[in-house]
This record gives structure tokens, C-alpha cells and sequence, in this order.
């Protein structure tokens, strides 16, 4: 079986070469055009084995220029193929040049699977929709950086050759067995000086990472491999995260890269707030940052042991975590001492909490049930004396959860009931401190005349 990967420039085909393949094979840069050649590889997911083809981005320009020639290389590549994986960027949506090579790959006639990359931010996960106007199928988000969705495109390359075999059975229970045993990967991150590095120590029983009064002394992002409760965990030290305007030193600009870096790699995040000055605004703005980037978070109230009145202290807390990131509502704060080493056991009792939460699933015809009881209890708004209908609701992804609802005028549809339905979500179906993504889609009227 072979498989070639399609797609314009930069949106992410060498990295996902790369993933499958196994080895860093292909040449991966934010510039466009890094990719000339097709490059093949012997790939596997899930046991199913298969040859991988990375091709140059389709660009539309003259047949005697370099890029026509790095197209002539990709149509090539095309032809050989048994299954086409066409790619778009989500973050950017559906441009005109993906249109245009969509009509191609149409042309061709070969079985083609439709890949929405980039789609573990909001940004990118509000956008999957819209490639289903190139008429190549139901989109599949991933990430092909985080190796998010990966399960889904198996199920899909299946569909295409129902007959093509795994390996063997005992490699395909391997398969099936492999992502229980792959590592969590966990980022420990702050402020400086908040006891980032004292937490990993404190965690790994070891003295592994340098520590001290002094602020910044991490300066990489440290993974190290390690297990709690006989789960496998990859866990990230980072370098403390100043606010953009104090970051001048080159070197502190790429530790911050680097930190910036593990969040997005990470699946769950521990932000370690400071007991004595919580909440800073730059607390608050790294919460917010990973809310962003859909992480599951949990955050870490470090030197406790130096709290007087800590029942009291803690209410208050809660709070006013409650009051600065209502996207987050919910979330867990244990309360520990790095130092001495206290609650550590809770605090990653709630990381697998929140690990968990972050993959949940709902079926649909729950999610369906929910919403007529949320719409009876308060019917969305009627602008204009035109009432909004929520016709239906699915689940999307996980990971972070995200869900779709199809409803009329969804442009008009105001933002408090958008965060009243995310509420009722949480409250629901417990995805409290969970990032939660609710798209809109606009349902399609069967009596509107197409647009010609």
C-alpha cells in the first residue's frame, strides 16, 4: 500500500512524515517551499504497514519554473499512489489554492482522505468545518506535531482498503495496547522562582534539577522520564515565563521559547503559583495561554508550609480564581510544599483527573437530551423577532473536548448564551477546569436556492 501526502505549502506534511515514518526523515521549517523531492518511507500506525511519500507543496505556478517542476515531482507521486492524504492548515481555513488542488486530486480519481492540521488550538478547531466545501469527505483534525487524531486516520485508511492487513495479530494487540503505555507528557510551569524545579525534585525523589533563591536558573526545558502509580509520565521542567516587555536577554528569549514549546507538546499542564504572591498577572495570563492552546491544567499552590490561616487564606483563593478565569471554572488547586514535600500524591492524583476529563467523550444522543433541557430552561434569544433554533449538537473531538451545534443565524447568536451552554457543559457532564470548545454552524435551509 502506498500513500502520498498532498497539500500546499507549510501546512504541515513533513511533520507528519516524520511522525509516522519514526524518524526525523524529512526537513521541517516555518518557510515554505523546504520540501523539493518526493521522499518515500516505510511508515506504520497501528500496525497497518505502509509505504509513506512526502511531496513538495502544490504551488500554482508555471510548468517551467521551480516550483512547476516540484509539481510535476508531486503529480508523479499522485499517480503512484493508492491513496491520496490531502492536507490543509485549520488555523488558516480553506484558501483558494487548497480549492484548486482539491479539484486535481478530485480529477484523479484516487481515494483520498481529508486531513484538517493544526487543529489543537481554538483557532484551528473553529475552522475543520469549512473544508468540507472542498468535496473530499468529512475532514479529520490532527495534529500531526502533537500525533493528535492519529487514531482516527487508521480507522479511516481501514475504510479505504478494509482488506489490507496489520502485520500480524499479535502486533495488532500490540496496537491496541501501545497508547496505555505511552508516556502522559506533563509540563511543570510558573513564574520564576514560583518552586517549579523544587516540585520536579520533590516529585522524582531525587535532587535532578538545579535549584536556588536565585530566579532563572532553569533555563531548558528538562523532560525526564518517570512513573506514578505505575503510570509511564514524561515530565517537562521549564524555564520561568516573565511577562514579553521584561524578556531583553537573547538566551532567556529562548528559554521562554523553549517553555512556550513544552506547553505545546504537553498534555497536561501544572502551573505552580507562588502561596506567598498568588495570582499575579502573569498567573493569570499563562492560565489563559494554556486554556488557549486546549491543555488540560492543574495548578499547583506552592509554599503552603509558610501560609498562616490556611483554611480562610484557601477560600479566599478560590475565590478569586473563580473570578479571574471563568473559562477555566472549576479547575483543581491542591495546595503543596515542594519543600517539604506535601500533598504531592494529590497533586497528581488531580493530573490524571484532569487527563482524564480532557479525552472524555459524550454521545451524542445525550448531548441531544442536554440541549432540549438547557433550551426549554432558557430558550436562546430572538433578534431581529427571529428566534434562533439549536436544531443539533455532537461531539466533535476530545482533546481538548470540543463540540458542534447546528443551529439558524448562528452569527447571531449573542456570547452570553454561547457561555451559558459551556457552563451547563461542565455542570453536566463534570468538565470542570476543562478547556471546552463550542462551535457554532450555521444549519442549512433545504428550501434556499443554491448560489449559482
Amino acid at each position: 500500500l502506498k500513500i502520498v501526502i498532498l497539500g500546499r505549502p507549510n501546512v504541515g506534511k513533513s511533520t507528519l512524515f516524520n511522525r509516522l515514518v519514526g524518524r526525523k526523515l524529512a526537513i521541517v521549517d516555518d518557510r515554505p517551499g523546504v520540501t523539493r523531492d518526493r521522499r518515500m518511507g516505510e511508515a506504520s500506525l497501528g500496525g497497518l504497514a505502509f509505504t509513506l511519500i512526502d511531496t513538495a507543496g502544490l504551488d500554482d505556478a508555471g510548468a517551467a519554473t521551480l516550483e512547476g517542476r516540484m509539481r510535476r515531482q508531486t503529480e508523479a507521486a499522485m499517480t503512484e499512489a493508492d491513496l491520496c492524504l490531502f492536507m490543509i492548515d485549520a488555523r488558516d481555513g480553506v484558501t483558494p489554492i487548497d480549492r484548486h488542488f482539491a479539484a486535481l486530486v478530485r480529477r484523479k480519481g484516487k481515494p483520498v482522505i481529508l486531513l484538517a492540521n493544526k487543529a489543537e488550538s481554538r483557532r484551528g478547531a473553529g475552522n475543520v468545518q469549512e473544508a468540507y466545501e472542498l468535496g473530499l469527505g468529512e475532514p479529520i483534525p490532527i495534529s500531526a506535531e502533537h500525533g493528535e487524531g492519529l487514531d482516527d486516520l487508521y480507522n479511516a485508511i481501514l475504510a479505504a482498503f478494509p482488506h489490507e492487513p496489520v502485520e500480524d495479530e499479535a502486533q495488532e494487540e500490540d496496537a491496541r495496547e501501545e497508547e496505555p503505555r505511552r508516556p502522559l507528557r506533563l509540563a511543570v510551569i510558573g513564574r520564576p522562582n514560583a518552586g517549579k524545579s523544587t516540585l520536579v525534585n520533590a516529585l522524582l525523589s531525587e535532587e535532578r534539577m538545579l535549584t536556588g533563591p536565585e530566579a532563572g536558573i532553569t533555563r531548558d526545558a528538562i523532560a525526564i522520564d518517570w512513573s506514578f502509580k505505575g503510570r509511564a509520565i514524561s515530565l517537562w521542567d521549564t524555564a520561568g515565563l516573565r511577562r514579553k516587555a521584561k524578556v531583553h536577554d537573547a538566551l532567556e528569549k529562548l528559554s521562554v521559547a523553549d517553555a512556550l514549546r513544552a506547553i505545546r507538546f504537553s498534555e497536561v499542564v501544572i502551573l505552580v503559583v507562588d502561596a506567598e504572591t498568588p495570582f499575579e498577572n502573569q498567573d493569570l495570563q499563562i492560565a489563559d495561554m494554556v486554556e488557549k492552546e486546549g491543555r488540560a491544567i492543574v495548578i499547583a499552590l506552592n509554599k503552603w508550609d509558610v501560609v498562616d490561616n490556611k483554611g480562610a487564606y484557601l477560600k479566599d483563593l478560590q475565590r478569586e480564581l473563580d473570578r479571574s478565569l471563568p473559562q477555566l471554572r472549576g479547575v483543581a488547586m491542591i495546595a503543596v510544599s515542594a519543600l517539604r514535600r506535601q500533598n504531592l500524591d494529590r497533586l497528581m492524583d488531580a493530573v490524571l483527573d484532569a487527563y482524564r476529563l480532557w479525552n472524555k467523550r459524550i454521545a451524542t444522543s445525550a448531548l441531544n437530551r442536554w440541549l432540549e433541557e438547557m433550551i426549554e430552561r432558557h430558550p436562546p434569544p430572538a433578534p431581529g423577532g427571529r428566534r434562533i433554533k439549536l436544531r443539533y449538537m455532537t461531539q466533535s473531538n476530545a482533546r481538548p473536548p470540543t463540540f458542534v451545534v447546528f443551529c439558524s443565524n448562528a452569527k447571531d447568536l449573542p456570547q452570553s448564551y454561547t457561555r451559558y451552554l459551556v457552563n451547563g457543559l461542565r455542570d453536566a457532564f463534570g468538565f470542570l477546569g476543562t478547556p471546552i470548545r463550542l462551535l457554532l454552524r450555521q444549519a442549512k435551509n433545504p428550501y434556499e436556492p443554491k448560489k449559482r
